[in-house]
């Protein structure tokens, strides 16, 4: 029997149960992966809490790497044998095998090992439509992002030096500020002793940041609307602290603010656009412009553990299971 984590309810990390599940041959338009590691990403705290609603019960996780072990009828571009990722689809990543849909397989080239590519694939993407494609950077652009030294920070870090921007990044610790600033952060604010918007305003000599990528939600809303210039952008990609309430009236009283809440679907499809974009974070990573690991790991089983580290901000980097 293949094993999964399963929750029934919504709550804490204690409702995430590692269950025996059956696992059958890919349909038409399918394939059988097993997985090799597993992402664990922040929008899974939303599914298991509810802030993102979800049938129950149910599996969780959406991003994970594998190798493809069996597949459907009319599936031409994806074999047995295959290396692959995939962040789209549905819940029920946190498992050792299971049946997707052929169409969202994203196969990994050699040079990336399957550990790496645990790291890239939802966060690296996510850096990608980000800085590529919600708001373009040109290379001129003075940024504030929030929580550099997360999974997706660390490779936006790098990102943003390689296209020579200009990244202010927030963090909670000393210790975090020093990873950001080794991964290509140029200046870093330290949350727990720093007012973020007061700190933006001397970086940038009273002018504001011309974006600001704010994945925490409302803890920092005001800061990232008082740290942006007249016309500026808030990318508000995140609620880890909650969900954003925004009166538009602030908007302009601040100075005519843009404000965006993008999704990774809206942006990762057609499949022919999914794999263009995963072509340019692989030829970064290849080229050694990008390089991520890891942070921490923990057994498949241990998934509650790693929600804790997780929401409790210990974590530094990505963090991954391990079926």
């Amino acid at each position: 029997m293949a094993k999964a984590i399963r929750f029934d309810e919504i709550g804490g990390p204690d409702v995430l149960r590692l269950e025996n599940v059956h696992v059958g041959d890919p349909g038409p338009g399918e394939a059988r992966v097993r997985h090799t590691y597993v992402a664990v990403n922040f929008i899974d705290v939303y599914f298991r809490t509810g802030q993102y609603p979800l049938a129950l019960p149910n599996g969780l996780g959406s991003d994970a790497v594998g190798v493809v072990e069996a597949v459907g009828k009319g599936v031409d571009d994806i074999k047995v044998g295959d290396r692959v990722g995939y962040l789209l689809g549905p819940q029920g990543s946190y498992s050792d095998v299971r049946v997707m849909p052929a169409d969202v397989l994203i196969p990994l080239p050699d040079g990336i090992s399957d550990k790496t590519a645990s790291t890239l694939i939802m966060k690296g993407m996510t850096a990608q439509y980000l800085f590529r494609q919600v708001y373009p950077l040109k290379g001129h652009e003075t940024i504030l992002y929030h929580a550099a030294a997360g999974g997706v920070g660390l490779i936006a870090c790098q990102w943003a030096r390689a296209l020579g921007v200009t990244m202010i990044g927030t963090v909670s610790t000393d210790e975090k500020a020093e990873v950001a600033k080794a991964n290509g952060c140029t200046h870093t604010i330290v949350t727990s002793r720093e007012n973020i918007a007061e700190r933006v305003r001397e970086l940038t000599n009273g002018k504001g940041v011309e974006v600001v990528y704010d994945s925490v939600g409302k803890d920092t809303l005001n800061a990232s609307i008082d740290s942006l210039q007249v016309r500026g952008t808030l990318v508000s990609n995140g609620t880890s602290s909650g969900p954003v309430q925004i009166d538009t009236r602030v908007l302009a009283r601040k100075g005519s603010l843009w404000v965006t809440r993008p999704a990774m679907v809206h942006y990762a499809t057609p499949r022919s656009h999914m794999l263009s974009m995963a072509r340019e974070l692989f030829d970064l990573v290849l080229a050694g412009t990008i390089r991520s690991e890891p942070g921490q790991m923990y057994a498949l089983a241990d998934a509650g553990d790693a929600h804790r580290a997780l929401e409790s901000r210990k974590t530094v980097g990505s963090t991954v299971l391990v079926p």
